[in-house]
């Protein structure tokens, strides 16, 4: 869409607002370029300091810029942005096939961050939960059941916020077969989920993603260290076995403005319609 006004009659903050955000979309301002000051608005738009300050807000709140007590607003800088593809559901099952050493230097960390996990601050949590009535209806479990939580967190160590975070629940039904599924002094597990299901004789075949979004907390917002305006982005990873048994749910979050969400969709050819001859058109 190319930059337009804001339709309806527009006070003068607003307008402001909306001739800056002009300029930044056309490119005219650049990513790190600061803003004109308090006083060249005021100059500029006739404006009160009011109506300057509240234009500035106005941008911030689309988190089109930074500005913070004692520095100049700025045009944001995009972050670098992950791509995160449906694609990696196969690449992760045929891992899980491979021998340890390469399924150890292979996860989350390099495929959706790319960085080793070492280079982060990687924590896990497991607790023993009873499914409540939402819990239960996602599982399709009863309402009390055995759920296994696990807790996942990767931490910059540079700048101290986060880099992925997401809880998985498994039916601790499924996985009690094999005791270190749920020790977490185990983790990071060589190959993930997909590798740990197959250790109780579990091959999932089908993932089903859903995505919705909102706006965050002022806990999360500090958490990932999102600007004014950004939203959250919540994925909710559904995978079943080959008899439509839900064995996992996992739920990540995932800040908009630095992901990109990729769904390839396989899709069968048509089946070859049979010619038909000139005489069985005429019957």
């Amino acid at each position: 869409m190319d930059p337009q006004p804001t339709a309806a009659t527009r006070p003068i903050q607003l307008k402001i607002a909306d001739d800056i955000r002009m300029w930044i979309e056309s490119g005219e301002l650049r990513p790190g370029d600061e803003l004109p000051t308090l006083g060249e608005i005021m100059e500029r738009w006739a404006c009160s300091m009011n109506s300057a300050r509240g234009a500035v807000s106005l941008l911030k709140s689309q988190g089109l810029i930074t500005a913070g007590r004692g520095k100049a607003p700025r045009v944001r800088v995009p972050p670098a942005r992950v791509v995160r593809s449906s694609e990696r559901h196969q690449a992760e099952k045929d891992l899980a096939r491979r021998p340890e050493r390469e399924r150890s230097s292979v996860g989350e960390a390099e495929t959706n961050l790319g960085m080793s996990i070492q280079e982060q601050e990687f924590t896990t949590k497991y607790a023993t939960i009873e499914a409540d009535e939402s819990l239960a209806a996602a599982l399709n479990v009863a309402t009390g059941d055995a759920i296994l939580r696990r807790t996942y967190k990767s931490i910059d160590p540079h700048s101290g916020r986060l880099l992925s975070f997401s809880t998985s629940y498994i039916p601790v039904g499924i996985v009690s077969g094999n005791p270190d599924l749920l020790d977490e002094q185990k983790e990071p597990w060589p190959g993930g989920t997909m590798h740990q299901l197959s250790t109780v004789g579990v091959e999932v075949m089908q993932i089903v993603d859903e995505v919705t979004g909102r706006m965050p907390t002022t806990v999360e917002a500090q958490a990932w260290g999102l600007t004014e305006g950004i939203p959250l982005l919540f994925c909710r990873r559904i995978s079943l076995d080959a008899n439509d048994r839900i064995v996992e749910i996992s739920d990540a979050e995932y800040p908009a403005d630095r992901t990109e969400l990729r769904f390839i969709t396989p899709l069968r050819p048509w089946r070859k319609k049979r010619q038909v001859t000139h005489k069985e058109d005429q019957k």
